[in-house]
């Protein structure tokens, strides 16, 4: 199994906004008991590679630690070096697909069209993020898997707990989900990051329902 595969295999991706080093642990923490093991910290968060280097370190293998939003190569390369295993994000960045190959990590750019799609896959994607899936629903999800049936695709942009099995039904490989489920804003005491738990579990109960 590869990379790809081993990140697909996951299927679910909490997409963690406003982290800080106080709480990221506890965060990831609660979203693994709850069986979500892969985690994508956003790089407009300040100290972003501080942050994934504490979740690499302390969770190992056990979490696939990747960042988000990384609009240039400069910043993958940054978040790489911090120990990201992918990098995700919201457009087609030929800069930041070439330096995230460079170092044999998975490149996830953003698309919504299927040219967008078919210029990321071209450009040495290994997975394209329709982005964002909201605007047009699953039913798009479905259409774009007919002319790209071979392409794998994430998909992240409104993502919630009743929609969440029909993105993966209509060919979402792995389905991201931020807000909806994450808030550091919102976590501050054990009950905050119990319900957390819960709530991820919720998640993965959704999807093998739907399996």
């Amino acid at each position: 199994m590869n990379n790809v595969e081993a990140l697909q295999k996951q299927q679910l991706v909490a997409v963690i906004r406003e982290a800080s080093e106080d709480n990221i642990i506890d965060i990831v923490s609660a979203l693994s008991k709850g069986g979500i093991h892969a985690v994508e910290i956003t790089a407009e968060t300040r100290g972003v590679s501080k942050l994934i280097d504490l979740v690499v370190t302390h969770f190992g293998r056990d979490v696939y630690v990747g960042a988000g939003t990384v609009l240039d190569g400069e910043t993958a390369r940054s978040v790489i070096m911090a120990g990201a295993s992918f990098v995700v994000s919201p457009t087609v960045n030929s800069d930041t697909i070439r330096m995230t190959k460079r170092y044999g990590v998975i490149s996830i750019p953003g698309a919504l069209t299927p040219t967008e799609i078919l210029t990321a896959y071209e450009s040495g994607a290994d997975m394209v993020k329709i982005f964002p899936a909201n605007v047009f629903g699953p039913g798009y999800v479905k259409s774009l898997k007919g002319p790209f049936p071979t392409i794998p695709f994430m998909v992240t942009g409104g993502i919630h707990l009743d929609n969440v099995a029909e993105y993966s039904a209509k060919g979402g490989v792995v389905i991201g989900i931020g807000s909806n489920l994450v808030n550091p804003n919102h976590l501050h005491n054990e009950e905050d990051f119990a319900a957390l738990t819960k709530e991820a579990r919720r998640y993965v109960e959704a999807l093998k329902k739907e399996s």
